[in-house]
Protein backbone atom coordinates (compact mmCIF):
# COMPACT_ATOMS: atom_id res chain seq x y z
CA UNK A 1 0.00 0.00 0.00
CA UNK A 2 1.87 3.26 -1.09
CA UNK A 3 0.18 5.14 1.63
CA UNK A 4 2.10 8.48 1.79
CA UNK A 5 1.06 9.19 -1.64
CA UNK A 6 -2.24 7.76 -1.32
CA UNK A 7 -2.72 10.30 1.89
CA UNK A 8 -0.75 13.45 0.03
CA UNK A 9 -3.75 13.05 -2.87
CA UNK A 10 -5.97 13.17 -0.27
CA UNK A 11 -4.11 16.28 0.88
CA UNK A 12 -3.79 17.75 -2.38
CA UNK A 13 -7.88 17.36 -2.98
CA UNK A 14 -9.44 19.19 0.15
CA UNK A 15 -6.38 21.71 0.24
CA UNK A 16 -8.30 24.78 -1.13
CA UNK A 17 -11.19 24.94 1.20
CA UNK A 18 -8.87 24.44 4.11
CA UNK A 19 -6.38 27.21 2.85
CA UNK A 20 -10.26 29.04 2.41
CA UNK A 21 -10.91 28.06 5.99
CA UNK A 22 -7.82 29.29 7.70
CA UNK A 23 -8.01 33.01 5.89
CA UNK A 24 -11.65 33.16 7.86
CA UNK A 25 -10.52 32.65 11.13
CA UNK A 26 -7.53 34.99 10.25
CA UNK A 27 -10.25 37.56 9.23
CA UNK A 28 -12.31 37.40 12.77
CA UNK A 29 -9.31 37.29 15.03
CA UNK A 30 -10.93 36.03 18.89
CA UNK A 31 -9.02 35.78 22.02
CA UNK A 32 -8.77 33.59 24.72
CA UNK A 33 -12.44 31.73 24.94
CA UNK A 34 -14.26 34.41 22.89
CA UNK A 35 -13.92 32.13 19.50
CA UNK A 36 -17.62 31.44 18.66
CA UNK A 37 -17.58 32.11 15.21
CA UNK A 38 -14.12 30.61 14.34
CA UNK A 39 -15.15 27.58 16.23
CA UNK A 40 -18.24 27.49 14.59
CA UNK A 41 -16.32 27.39 11.07
CA UNK A 42 -14.04 24.66 11.93
CA UNK A 43 -17.76 22.98 13.30
CA UNK A 44 -19.12 23.75 10.34
CA UNK A 45 -16.37 22.48 8.05
CA UNK A 46 -16.09 19.38 9.70
CA UNK A 47 -20.03 18.37 9.29
CA UNK A 48 -19.63 19.25 5.51
CA UNK A 49 -16.49 16.53 5.84
CA UNK A 50 -18.91 14.38 7.34
CA UNK A 51 -17.06 13.69 10.39
CA UNK A 52 -19.56 12.98 13.64
CA UNK A 53 -19.09 16.42 16.07
CA UNK A 54 -19.17 16.84 19.26
CA UNK A 55 -19.04 20.28 20.87
CA UNK A 56 -18.93 21.45 24.48
CA UNK A 57 -15.96 19.59 25.74
CA UNK A 58 -15.14 20.10 29.18
CA UNK A 59 -18.16 22.48 29.37
CA UNK A 60 -15.80 24.97 26.90
CA UNK A 61 -18.39 26.45 24.41
CA UNK A 62 -15.59 27.41 21.68
CA UNK A 63 -14.38 23.94 21.84
CA UNK A 64 -15.29 20.93 19.10
CA UNK A 65 -14.33 17.42 18.24
CA UNK A 66 -14.70 15.90 14.78
CA UNK A 67 -14.06 12.07 14.47
CA UNK A 68 -14.26 9.57 11.78
CA UNK A 69 -13.62 5.34 10.95
CA UNK A 70 -14.64 2.54 13.21
CA UNK A 71 -12.92 0.48 15.24
CA UNK A 72 -8.93 0.21 15.70
CA UNK A 73 -6.75 2.50 17.01
CA UNK A 74 -7.11 6.16 17.97
CA UNK A 75 -5.23 9.03 15.81
CA UNK A 76 -5.79 12.55 17.58
CA UNK A 77 -4.92 15.82 16.04
CA UNK A 78 -4.73 18.88 17.21
CA UNK A 79 -5.56 22.30 15.74
CA UNK A 80 -6.30 25.59 17.18
CA UNK A 81 -7.94 29.07 16.62
CA UNK A 82 -7.58 31.68 18.95
CA UNK A 83 -5.45 35.01 18.58
CA UNK A 84 -4.04 37.95 20.75
CA UNK A 85 -5.34 41.44 21.48
CA UNK A 86 -3.53 43.97 20.41
CA UNK A 87 -2.25 42.70 17.07
CA UNK A 88 -4.63 43.76 14.26
CA UNK A 89 -2.80 44.03 11.73
CA UNK A 90 -3.32 43.62 7.31
CA UNK A 91 -2.60 40.79 5.81
CA UNK A 92 0.46 41.72 3.09
CA UNK A 93 1.91 44.47 4.54
CA UNK A 94 5.39 44.57 5.39
CA UNK A 95 4.56 47.82 7.73
CA UNK A 96 2.89 48.05 10.70
CA UNK A 97 -0.79 48.83 9.37
CA UNK A 98 -3.57 47.84 12.35
CA UNK A 99 -6.51 47.27 10.50
CA UNK A 100 -8.37 48.00 13.41
CA UNK A 101 -6.92 50.18 16.14
CA UNK A 102 -6.30 47.88 19.33
CA UNK A 103 -8.15 44.93 17.41
CA UNK A 104 -7.05 41.86 18.17
CA UNK A 105 -4.94 39.57 15.26
CA UNK A 106 -3.92 35.87 14.46
CA UNK A 107 -0.22 36.49 15.94
CA UNK A 108 0.99 33.24 16.69
CA UNK A 109 -0.50 31.26 13.44
CA UNK A 110 -3.45 30.00 14.91
CA UNK A 111 -5.76 30.05 12.19
CA UNK A 112 -3.11 28.38 10.30
CA UNK A 113 -2.72 25.61 12.75
CA UNK A 114 -5.94 24.46 12.73
CA UNK A 115 -7.20 24.30 9.46
CA UNK A 116 -4.20 21.90 8.78
CA UNK A 117 -4.91 20.04 11.23
CA UNK A 118 -8.05 19.52 9.95
CA UNK A 119 -6.64 19.04 6.67
CA UNK A 120 -4.20 16.40 8.34
CA UNK A 121 -7.33 14.74 9.98
CA UNK A 122 -9.58 15.14 6.61
CA UNK A 123 -6.98 13.35 4.66
CA UNK A 124 -6.36 10.46 7.19
CA UNK A 125 -10.16 10.13 7.27
CA UNK A 126 -10.47 9.51 3.55
CA UNK A 127 -7.53 7.48 3.38
CA UNK A 128 -9.32 5.27 6.20
CA UNK A 129 -12.51 5.04 4.26
CA UNK A 130 -10.29 3.78 0.63
CA UNK A 131 -8.82 1.35 1.94
CA UNK A 132 -11.51 -0.22 4.00
CA UNK A 133 -9.14 0.03 6.91
CA UNK A 134 -9.90 0.32 11.26
CA UNK A 135 -9.08 3.09 12.79
CA UNK A 136 -10.46 6.37 13.83
CA UNK A 137 -9.08 9.72 13.05
CA UNK A 138 -9.76 12.69 15.42
CA UNK A 139 -9.72 16.42 14.65
CA UNK A 140 -9.73 18.46 18.67
CA UNK A 141 -10.59 21.67 18.07
CA UNK A 142 -8.95 23.55 21.22
CA UNK A 143 -9.22 27.51 21.78
CA UNK A 144 -7.40 29.37 24.43
CA UNK A 145 -4.19 28.34 23.92
CA UNK A 146 -3.16 31.24 24.84
CA UNK A 147 -3.35 31.73 28.61
CA UNK A 148 -6.47 30.13 28.92
CA UNK A 149 -5.26 25.78 29.17
CA UNK A 150 -8.18 24.56 27.40
CA UNK A 151 -6.42 21.16 26.54
CA UNK A 152 -5.53 20.90 30.44
CA UNK A 153 -9.66 21.05 31.07
CA UNK A 154 -10.17 18.58 27.88
CA UNK A 155 -7.06 16.63 29.48
CA UNK A 156 -9.19 16.37 32.72
CA UNK A 157 -12.52 15.99 31.52
CA UNK A 158 -11.06 12.31 30.12
CA UNK A 159 -11.13 13.83 26.25
CA UNK A 160 -8.06 12.00 25.54
CA UNK A 161 -8.67 8.81 27.59
CA UNK A 162 -8.59 6.59 24.46
CA UNK A 163 -6.47 8.30 22.02
CA UNK A 164 -3.39 6.35 21.14
CA UNK A 165 -1.24 9.14 19.57
CA UNK A 166 -1.83 12.56 19.25
CA UNK A 167 -0.31 14.91 16.48
CA UNK A 168 0.33 18.62 15.54
CA UNK A 169 2.36 21.33 14.86
CA UNK A 170 2.98 24.60 14.79
CA UNK A 171 3.71 28.05 12.71
CA UNK A 172 7.58 28.42 12.82
CA UNK A 173 10.77 29.82 11.14
CA UNK A 174 11.93 26.14 10.60
CA UNK A 175 11.01 23.07 9.04
CA UNK A 176 11.57 20.51 11.97
CA UNK A 177 10.44 18.02 14.51
CA UNK A 178 9.29 20.32 17.54
CA UNK A 179 11.24 19.92 20.23
CA UNK A 180 9.44 18.29 23.35
CA UNK A 181 10.04 21.70 25.23
CA UNK A 182 7.68 23.87 27.21
CA UNK A 183 7.72 24.95 30.32
CA UNK A 184 4.96 24.11 33.30
CA UNK A 185 3.06 27.65 34.01
CA UNK A 186 0.51 28.73 36.26
CA UNK A 187 -1.71 31.83 36.23
CA UNK A 188 -3.22 33.41 39.41
CA UNK A 189 -5.07 35.99 40.06
CA UNK A 190 -3.75 37.73 43.95
CA UNK A 191 -7.17 39.50 45.01
CA UNK A 192 -6.20 42.12 47.71
CA UNK A 193 -8.75 43.87 50.01
CA UNK A 194 -8.47 46.73 52.10
CA UNK A 195 -10.62 49.47 53.15
CA UNK A 196 -10.96 52.98 52.19
CA UNK A 197 -10.41 56.35 53.52
CA UNK A 198 -9.52 59.58 52.89
CA UNK A 199 -5.74 59.83 51.80
CA UNK A 200 -5.17 63.24 53.18
CA UNK A 201 -7.87 63.61 56.15
CA UNK A 202 -7.75 60.78 57.77
CA UNK A 203 -4.90 57.88 55.82
CA UNK A 204 -4.14 55.94 59.33
CA UNK A 205 -7.37 54.88 58.87
CA UNK A 206 -7.28 53.36 55.58
CA UNK A 207 -5.50 49.86 54.63
CA UNK A 208 -4.25 50.33 50.96
CA UNK A 209 -4.80 47.06 48.63
CA UNK A 210 -2.41 49.21 46.29
CA UNK A 211 -0.12 49.05 48.75
CA UNK A 212 -0.45 45.27 49.05
CA UNK A 213 0.51 44.53 45.18
CA UNK A 214 3.43 46.98 45.13
CA UNK A 215 4.76 45.51 47.99
CA UNK A 216 4.15 41.84 46.68
CA UNK A 217 5.86 42.78 43.58
CA UNK A 218 8.82 44.23 45.00
CA UNK A 219 9.06 40.70 47.05
CA UNK A 220 8.81 38.63 43.93
CA UNK A 221 11.58 40.73 41.63
CA UNK A 222 13.51 39.99 45.14
CA UNK A 223 12.94 36.54 45.08
CA UNK A 224 14.25 36.07 41.08
CA UNK A 225 17.83 35.97 42.30
CA UNK A 226 17.08 33.26 44.12
CA UNK A 227 14.78 30.84 41.57
CA UNK A 228 16.24 28.40 38.96
CA UNK A 229 17.60 30.51 36.53
CA UNK A 230 15.44 28.74 34.17
CA UNK A 231 12.08 29.99 35.86
CA UNK A 232 10.00 32.39 34.82
CA UNK A 233 7.70 34.66 36.40
CA UNK A 234 5.74 37.74 34.71
CA UNK A 235 3.05 39.86 35.69
CA UNK A 236 0.18 42.35 35.00
CA UNK A 237 -2.01 44.42 37.23
CA UNK A 238 -5.22 44.16 36.70
CA UNK A 239 -7.12 46.59 38.76
CA UNK A 240 -5.22 49.19 40.74
CA UNK A 241 -8.43 50.26 42.83
CA UNK A 242 -9.28 53.45 41.10
CA UNK A 243 -8.02 56.90 39.58
CA UNK A 244 -8.31 58.86 42.85
CA UNK A 245 -5.42 59.64 44.63
CA UNK A 246 -6.91 60.78 47.34
CA UNK A 247 -8.87 57.78 48.36
CA UNK A 248 -6.67 55.08 49.81
CA UNK A 249 -7.83 51.86 47.86
CA UNK A 250 -9.41 49.20 49.40
CA UNK A 251 -9.34 46.86 46.58
CA UNK A 252 -6.28 45.54 43.91
CA UNK A 253 -5.72 42.75 41.61
CA UNK A 254 -2.65 41.20 40.31
CA UNK A 255 -2.28 38.27 37.64
CA UNK A 256 0.99 36.27 37.99
CA UNK A 257 1.92 33.69 35.30
CA UNK A 258 4.82 31.46 36.92
CA UNK A 259 6.33 28.89 35.28
CA UNK A 260 9.35 26.46 35.61
CA UNK A 261 10.90 23.55 33.57
CA UNK A 262 8.48 21.30 35.30
CA UNK A 263 5.45 20.85 36.91
CA UNK A 264 7.04 20.21 40.65
CA UNK A 265 9.30 22.99 40.34
CA UNK A 266 6.46 25.28 38.74
CA UNK A 267 4.58 24.15 42.04
CA UNK A 268 7.04 24.79 44.90
CA UNK A 269 7.49 28.41 42.97
CA UNK A 270 3.68 29.17 42.92
CA UNK A 271 3.81 28.38 47.03
CA UNK A 272 6.79 30.79 46.81
CA UNK A 273 4.99 33.75 45.40
CA UNK A 274 1.92 32.67 47.66
CA UNK A 275 3.95 33.51 50.57
CA UNK A 276 5.42 36.52 49.24
CA UNK A 277 1.58 37.78 48.62
CA UNK A 278 0.47 36.54 52.46
CA UNK A 279 3.32 38.89 53.30
CA UNK A 280 2.22 41.67 51.80
CA UNK A 281 -1.23 41.25 53.43
CA UNK A 282 0.20 41.06 56.78
CA UNK A 283 2.69 44.30 56.22
CA UNK A 284 -0.26 46.28 54.98
CA UNK A 285 -3.35 44.75 57.32
CA UNK A 286 -5.24 43.57 53.91
CA UNK A 287 -7.01 40.80 53.29
CA UNK A 288 -5.35 38.20 50.53
CA UNK A 289 -7.15 35.93 48.03
CA UNK A 290 -5.31 33.79 45.71
CA UNK A 291 -7.32 32.41 42.78
CA UNK A 292 -6.02 29.71 39.90
CA UNK A 293 -6.92 30.63 36.77
CA UNK A 294 -5.28 28.44 34.72
CA UNK A 295 -2.24 25.67 34.83
CA UNK A 296 -0.47 23.61 32.27
CA UNK A 297 2.38 20.97 32.52
CA UNK A 298 5.63 20.95 30.90
CA UNK A 299 5.78 18.68 27.63
CA UNK A 300 6.92 15.11 27.77
CA UNK A 301 8.90 14.08 24.39
CA UNK A 302 8.42 10.46 22.78
CA UNK A 303 11.33 9.61 21.26
CA UNK A 304 9.86 7.04 18.37
CA UNK A 305 7.25 9.58 17.21
CA UNK A 306 9.89 12.22 16.89
CA UNK A 307 12.13 9.52 14.75
CA UNK A 308 9.01 8.65 12.57
CA UNK A 309 7.84 12.66 11.67
CA UNK A 310 11.64 13.26 11.03
CA UNK A 311 11.65 10.72 8.54
CA UNK A 312 8.45 11.50 6.37
CA UNK A 313 9.83 15.35 6.63
CA UNK A 314 13.16 14.39 5.50
CA UNK A 315 11.26 12.30 2.29
CA UNK A 316 8.86 15.18 2.02
CA UNK A 317 11.77 18.08 1.77
CA UNK A 318 11.01 21.41 3.20
CA UNK A 319 8.55 23.74 1.31
CA UNK A 320 8.77 24.48 -2.36
CA UNK A 321 8.86 28.63 -1.95
CA UNK A 322 9.41 30.60 -4.88
CA UNK A 323 11.54 34.41 -5.64
CA UNK A 324 7.81 35.94 -4.64
CA UNK A 325 7.48 34.14 -1.51
CA UNK A 326 11.59 34.94 -0.60
CA UNK A 327 10.90 38.95 -1.70
CA UNK A 328 7.98 39.40 0.75
CA UNK A 329 10.03 37.56 3.85
CA UNK A 330 13.04 40.03 2.62
CA UNK A 331 10.52 42.52 2.85
CA UNK A 332 9.52 41.40 6.56
CA UNK A 333 13.35 40.90 7.67
CA UNK A 334 14.07 44.74 6.79
CA UNK A 335 11.44 45.33 9.94
CA UNK A 336 13.06 43.36 12.34
CA UNK A 337 16.35 43.59 14.48
CA UNK A 338 19.43 41.83 13.55
CA UNK A 339 19.60 39.91 16.82
CA UNK A 340 15.93 39.24 16.44
CA UNK A 341 17.40 37.10 13.32
CA UNK A 342 21.04 35.86 14.90
CA UNK A 343 18.73 34.66 18.23
CA UNK A 344 15.83 32.43 16.39
CA UNK A 345 19.05 30.72 14.18
CA UNK A 346 20.63 29.91 18.14
CA UNK A 347 17.82 28.20 18.68
CA UNK A 348 18.51 25.18 16.07
CA UNK A 349 22.35 26.03 16.77
CA UNK A 350 23.00 26.98 12.93
CA UNK A 351 24.69 30.18 11.33
CA UNK A 352 22.70 32.25 9.71
CA UNK A 353 22.71 30.87 5.85
CA UNK A 354 21.16 34.54 4.96
CA UNK A 355 17.73 32.62 3.33
CA UNK A 356 14.27 34.42 3.91
CA UNK A 357 12.79 31.50 4.09
CA UNK A 358 13.65 27.65 5.47
CA UNK A 359 14.71 25.64 2.34
CA UNK A 360 16.37 22.89 5.00
CA UNK A 361 15.34 20.18 7.11
CA UNK A 362 16.45 20.72 11.19
CA UNK A 363 18.77 17.76 11.88
CA UNK A 364 16.98 16.04 14.84
CA UNK A 365 19.87 16.22 16.65
CA UNK A 366 20.61 19.89 16.50
CA UNK A 367 23.01 20.95 18.89
CA UNK A 368 19.73 23.65 20.48
CA UNK A 369 19.57 26.45 22.12
CA UNK A 370 16.11 26.85 22.12
CA UNK A 371 13.57 29.88 23.65
CA UNK A 372 11.17 28.43 25.53
CA UNK A 373 7.60 29.54 27.07
CA UNK A 374 4.66 27.10 27.79
CA UNK A 375 1.55 25.23 26.10
CA UNK A 376 -1.22 23.06 26.91
CA UNK A 377 -0.46 20.75 24.42
CA UNK A 378 1.93 20.24 27.24
CA UNK A 379 -0.94 18.19 29.63
CA UNK A 380 -2.02 16.36 26.23
CA UNK A 381 1.45 14.92 25.95
CA UNK A 382 1.69 13.54 29.95
CA UNK A 383 -2.19 11.79 28.95
CA UNK A 384 -1.04 10.08 25.39
CA UNK A 385 1.92 9.65 23.30
CA UNK A 386 2.66 13.33 21.42
CA UNK A 387 4.50 14.52 18.53
CA UNK A 388 5.03 17.45 16.71
CA UNK A 389 6.03 19.24 13.81
CA UNK A 390 7.57 22.98 13.06
CA UNK A 391 6.80 24.54 9.49
CA UNK A 392 7.88 27.83 8.18
CA UNK A 393 5.07 29.54 7.82
CA UNK A 394 7.15 33.27 8.45
CA UNK A 395 10.30 34.58 7.34
CA UNK A 396 13.43 33.38 9.20
CA UNK A 397 13.86 35.69 12.43
CA UNK A 398 9.61 36.57 12.90
CA UNK A 399 9.35 36.96 16.26
CA UNK A 400 6.19 35.88 17.41
CA UNK A 401 3.02 37.67 19.00
CA UNK A 402 3.91 40.30 16.71
CA UNK A 403 2.24 42.31 13.77
CA UNK A 404 4.62 40.46 11.36
CA UNK A 405 3.25 37.49 12.23
CA UNK A 406 -0.16 38.20 11.66
CA UNK A 407 0.90 40.33 8.24
CA UNK A 408 2.44 36.83 7.22
CA UNK A 409 -0.61 34.96 8.19
CA UNK A 410 -1.94 34.90 4.20
CA UNK A 411 0.72 34.71 2.36
CA UNK A 412 1.43 31.98 -0.47
CA UNK A 413 3.95 31.10 1.69
CA UNK A 414 1.78 30.58 4.80
CA UNK A 415 -0.27 28.55 2.60
CA UNK A 416 2.44 26.16 1.34
CA UNK A 417 4.11 25.53 4.67
CA UNK A 418 0.66 24.89 6.41
CA UNK A 419 -0.13 22.14 3.55
CA UNK A 420 3.17 20.61 3.73
CA UNK A 421 3.34 19.98 7.05
CA UNK A 422 -0.69 18.57 7.17
CA UNK A 423 1.11 15.82 4.38
CA UNK A 424 3.54 15.11 7.40
CA UNK A 425 1.01 14.79 9.88
CA UNK A 426 -1.48 12.58 8.05
CA UNK A 427 1.85 10.22 7.01
CA UNK A 428 2.69 9.66 11.19
CA UNK A 429 -0.77 9.00 11.47
CA UNK A 430 -0.82 6.40 9.01
CA UNK A 431 3.08 4.91 9.74
CA UNK A 432 1.41 4.81 13.62
CA UNK A 433 -1.71 3.12 12.83
CA UNK A 434 -0.22 0.35 9.80
CA UNK A 435 2.94 -0.28 11.99
CA UNK A 436 2.00 -2.07 15.10
CA UNK A 437 5.88 -2.16 16.43
CA UNK A 438 5.72 1.93 16.24
CA UNK A 439 2.48 2.01 18.26
CA UNK A 440 3.93 -0.08 21.15
CA UNK A 441 7.29 1.95 20.88
CA UNK A 442 5.54 5.35 21.33
CA UNK A 443 3.22 3.66 24.12
CA UNK A 444 6.56 2.13 25.94
CA UNK A 445 8.43 5.31 25.70
CA UNK A 446 5.89 7.36 26.93
CA UNK A 447 5.01 4.91 29.87
CA UNK A 448 8.94 4.76 30.96
CA UNK A 449 8.86 8.91 30.61
CA UNK A 450 5.74 9.32 32.87
CA UNK A 451 7.53 7.06 35.11
CA UNK A 452 6.10 5.87 38.74
CA UNK A 453 4.39 8.85 39.84
CA UNK A 454 2.46 9.23 36.59
CA UNK A 455 0.35 12.29 35.28
CA UNK A 456 -1.67 14.42 37.86
CA UNK A 457 -3.45 17.72 36.57
CA UNK A 458 -2.44 21.04 37.39
CA UNK A 459 -5.65 22.45 37.43
CA UNK A 460 -6.81 22.02 41.23
CA UNK A 461 -10.49 20.16 41.47
CA UNK A 462 -12.71 23.15 41.85
CA UNK A 463 -10.90 25.35 39.02
CA UNK A 464 -13.11 25.53 35.94
CA UNK A 465 -12.43 26.97 32.48
CA UNK A 466 -12.00 30.80 32.89
CA UNK A 467 -14.34 31.73 30.23
CA UNK A 468 -14.40 35.61 30.88
CA UNK A 469 -10.51 36.01 31.31
CA UNK A 470 -9.78 37.59 28.19
CA UNK A 471 -12.00 40.74 30.06
CA UNK A 472 -10.25 40.45 32.96
CA UNK A 473 -12.53 37.79 34.96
Amino acid sequence: MDNRNDLWRHVDANKERLIALSERVWGMPEVCYTETRSSAEHEAELAHQGFRVTKGIADIPTSVIGEAGEGGPVIAFMGEYDALPGLSQEAGVASHSPVETGGHGHGCGHNLLGSAAMLAAVAMKEWLAENKLPGRVRYYGCPAEEGGAAKAFMVRAGAFDDVDVAISWHPSSFWEVAPPLALANTRADFVFTGRTAHAAAAPHLGRSALDAVELMNVGVNYMREHMPSDARVHYAVLDTGGIAPNVVQAHARVRYSIRARDLRGMLELVQRVKKIAEGAALMTETKMEMRIVSAVSDLLGNTPLEQALHGVMEELGPPHFDDADRAFAQDIRKTLQPQEIASIWRTIGMEDSGAPLADFLVPLDAKRNPAIGSTDIGDVSWAVPTVQAHAPTVAIGTPFHTWQVVAQGKTPAAHKAMVHVAKAMAATGAAVLLDPALMAAAKADHKKKLGAEGYTSPLPPEVKPPLTMSLGG
